[in-house]
């Protein structure tokens, strides 16, 4: 195999990794209660819904034959 190409695969995962190890240290730095809307690229992992599901709507009963 290919020393070279081996090399920069590993380097590429390291910068992976530090964006990762990044990424959740400002996670775990912003914890405390925060007032105001979450960050777009926050409230895309966490959608809560409302209400009843869909489909769930008064249906009619089945007609008897």
């Amino acid at each position: 195999m290919d020393v070279t190409k081996i090399l920069n695969e590993l380097r590429q995962e390291r910068e992976q990794i530090d964006e990762a190890i990044l990424s959740l240290e400002r996670l775990a730095r912003g914890r405390g209660r925060r007032r105001g809307r979450p960050p777009a690229w926050m409230s895309e992992t966490s959608v809560k819904r409302r209400g009843r599901p869909p489909g769930s709507k008064n249906k009619k009963p089945p007609v008897a034959t």
